[in-house]
């Protein structure tokens, strides 16, 4: 998850007064909200009021006249920092305080008001689960929603999680990202103004040991499998003609626990696939699917003669990290909701260990097109295409109590924050990996 201000805009005041600069800030180079330098003091003052001084990190002073465009400039920089920083931090970054602020703001820039709306949520299957929420519900008042449903058990509500995702005509189906606490998912999915983009229920983490718990309750044993049967069908899980074998006739015997676990045993089973990209490894300009899971990125190219080549990068082995992202402004300067939306891209760095004495820097750029479609979309093998989805859930109980709130989610990598980057890159942009300075020789 990437907050960046990319843009900023010089806009009249309500009443036809003075003109005053606005910062667009997106999340993963997508427009979450417009806001004021007022309005992100308010909320500075609110967090140290909180939290205190001396955890929060430093905030771009008032200046006494009109900024020049240069002090604008350097004011929008020192603004992405500091949103990324409170955002990255596990107090302030998870904090109502600086949730809410957002919520509100994205739904304030949208022009959304509040009132009751079905929103459609998919099944991994295709089934579509429709349910009446608030414009103004947060990411979890939704999956809540969806979940009671489902009949989903509350005590199974946080193994799960809602996935903002492209579906395109041919077919192909990647992933935007995962919807956070920070915002409101009708607004999220609507604002896009396109029928590709959709909500879509998955399972939330990557350690294939929960699937335990999930697997002794009825809906959750119908979703996992679900899920499992639709990677295998989109290619994202890999496959041999022996296992599709064996996967095929446990199907048909309906077995779906013997069944999800000779999938535990697959390769890429339970990850996420994204956008066709393109990485620098192993050299330049080279197009990579990137899936990732199980503590891993892994990426897939196509070599000449149509061989299919995998790689993976382990977290435990990424020293630091940086992402960034570049939105175009529009014609003119300036951008509105419902204008500007070009070509978004995505970078991750990464500096790796590739081997006990080497440290090499990886980038991974992501062209993500909001009105024009993207090609590279690995095609499936027909004994993957075999395999078909399972029929739709099973009724839910109509007579379910609502739920409660719940008070944590299942999170798959925990990261932190380092004092000192590496050469090229600056301290508010790069993170380190805990779990770098264990690495010993037989990992290697």
């Amino acid at each position: 998850m990437h907050f960046s201000i990319p843009e900023t805009e010089s806009r009249s005041g309500d009443s036809g007064g003075s003109a005053y600069v606005a910062y667009n800030i997106h999340v993963n180079g997508v427009l979450h909200c417009r806001v004021r330098y007022s309005q992100l003091l308010g909320l500075h003052e609110q967090l140290r009021k909180e939290y205190g001084a001396n955890v929060l990190p430093a905030f771009p002073p008032k200046k006494l006249f009109s900024l020049t465009p240069a002090e604008v400039e350097q004011r929008r920089e020192q603004l992405e920092k500091y949103m990324q920083a409170v955002r990255q931090d596990p107090l302030l970054g998870s904090s109502e305080t600086f949730n809410s602020f957002l919520r509100r703001a994205q739904q304030e820039t949208q022009q959304v008001p509040t009132e009751e709306v079905s929103l459609e949520v998919l099944l991994s299957n295709g089934q579509k689960v429709l349910v009446n929420v608030l414009t103004s519900d947060q990411t979890e008042d939704v999956l809540e929603a969806v979940a009671a449903k489902l009949d989903l058990p509350d005590d199974l509500i946080g193994y799960f999680s809602l996935f903002l995702v492209r579906e395109r005509e041919d077919g192909a189906f990647s992933f935007v990202r995962k919807l956070q606490e920070f915002e409101l998912p009708y607004v999220s999915v609507t604002s896009l103004r396109s029928q590709e983009y959709k909500i879509v229920l998955r399972k939330s983490y990557w350690d294939s040991a929960y699937d335990d718990d999930v697997m002794e309750n009825r809906v959750g044993l119908n979703l996992l499998y679900a899920q499992t049967v639709s990677d295998i069908e989109r290619g994202w899980i890999l496959v041999t003609k022996e296992q599709h074998r064996q996967l095929k006739s446990l199907q048909e015997k309906v077995s779906k626990k013997e069944f999800l676990r000779l999938a535990q045993t697959l390769r890429h089973y339970g990850y996420l696939r994204f956008d066709a990209c393109v990485a620098d490894f192993p050299e330049k300009d080279c197009p990579v699917v990137v899936s990732a899971g199980n503590s891993e990125l892994s990426l897939q190219l196509r070599l000449p003669g149509q061989q299919l080549r995998e790689g993976s990068f382990r977290v435990t082995r990424m020293r630091c990290w940086r992402v960034t992202s570049s939105v175009p402004l529009p014609s003119g300067g300036t951008s509105s909701p419902g204008r500007g939306r070009g070509e978004v891209r995505l970078e991750l760095a990464f500096e790796y260990l590739m081997s006990k004495d080497r440290l090499q820097w990886v980038t991974i750029t992501s062209p993500q097109m909001l009105r024009r479609r993207v090609g590279g979309t690995l095609r499936r093998s027909d004994s993957q295409q075999a395999v078909k989805s399972p029929p739709l859930l099973e009724s839910p109980d109509a007579s379910r109590e609502s739920m409660v709130k719940l008070s944590s989610k299942l999170s798959a990598v925990s990261l932190r924050g380092i004092g000192s980057p590496s050469t090229d890159a600056s301290a508010g942009d790069v993170h380190g990996n805990f779990a770098f300075e264990g690495i010993g020789d037989e990992d290697l």
